[in-house]
């Protein structure tokens, strides 16, 4: 079997005082063995929900999910057994030292750190020197490092990683993203959510999903392939006011800040950069810059939003 996961339909919600509400609409995609899907959208999308229902630890309302072809409610029992899975809260035994985590979780799988050295001694190196460390003593990354470490420590197949980076420094995101390239090279099939839209670029093939729908599934640069509009990158020297000056203007079609910039996108493509200066200047800006730009994973991800609503 050429796919390691299969998510058919699958819809899930919840009562939120005597209120119904849908955190997955009909979820459908699937995993080859091998690759790094990332599910990439914001908080509240619905990630965690399908990380829970795929690794076993919450049920769908409907719709059904397999991993390794084993059915996620019939056989629940075998899929945990060959997955692993770190939720996006440290979920670890804060009291024990990291040793202690480690040594605990292998015994759980009826192993030990010595069995499967070789797989996690990448990542378990940068934290061995703590070792008798506790692990509520530890900086974020280092958390990062042995939540991975013990969720590898079996040997599984296929890893599910619920928004692995999240409230981590730069330096120990890269480093995260270097660690699942190298996991990934030992056949082990890797499903990461994550909220940011530069990790997109990192996967093999990303779904991007809002409101507990999927927007649009492919490769990283399939998306940005299928976007199609040309993008100005605009700045001036009152950015707030600038912003809602260019959303009055009855040609754009979507303004949103991009870091130090706006991007802007018209209805049409007949507007120049000379036009987007004279119309600022109308306005009285001043110390304006107007750039053509490529379009990025989060201008796929803003223009299908909008699309949707």
């Amino acid at each position: 079997m050429s796919k390691a996961i299969i998510v058919n339909n699958i819809t899930k919600t919840y009562t939120v005082e005597k209120s119904t509400v849908t955190a997955l609409k009909e979820v459908s995609f699937d995993v080859k063995k091998g690759e790094i899907f990332g599910l990439i959208g914001p908080d509240g999308a619905g990630k965690t929900s399908l990380l829970r229902i795929l690794t076993t630890l919450l049920l769908a309302d409907s719709g059904n999910a397999f991993v390794n072809g084993l059915d996620v409610v019939n056989q629940y029992k075998d899929i945990r057994k060959s997955v692993g899975y770190m939720p996006g809260r440290f979920s670890l035994y804060q009291d024990l030292s990291v040793e202690e985590n480690l040594q605990f979780f292998a015994a759980i799988f009826n192993t030990s750190i010595e069995e499967n050295y070789d797989l996690i001694k990448d990542i378990y190196v940068q934290i061995e020197p703590f070792k008798n460390r506790r692990a509520g003593a530890l900086s974020g990354g280092m958390k990062q490092k042995l939540a991975l470490s013990c969720a590898l420590i079996h040997k599984p197949s296929v890893l599910f990683l619920d928004e692995p980076t999240t409230g981590v420094d730069a330096v120990s995101r890269k480093e995260f993203w270097l660690m699942l390239k190298n996991l990934k090279k030992q056949g082990i099939t890797i499903l990461v959510s994550t909220p940011y839209m530069d990790e997109a670029g990192l996967c093999d093939r990303v779904g991007l999903i809002q409101n507990g729908e999927i927007l649009r599934i492919d490769t990283p640069e399939g998306i940005i392939k299928q976007f199609g509009k040309p993008i100005w990158a605009v700045k001036t020297n009152e950015m707030f006011r600038m912003l809602h000056d260019i959303r009055d203007w009855e040609a754009v079609e979507s303004c949103f800040p991009f870091g130090e910039f706006d991007h802007l996108i018209f209805k049409d493509q007949k507007h120049t950069k000379k036009e987007i200066t004279k119309y600022l200047e109308s306005k009285h800006h001043e110390g304006i810059v107007i750039d053509s730009i490529e379009p990025g994973i989060e201008d796929c991800f803003m223009d299908l939003m909008k699309i949707e609503d």
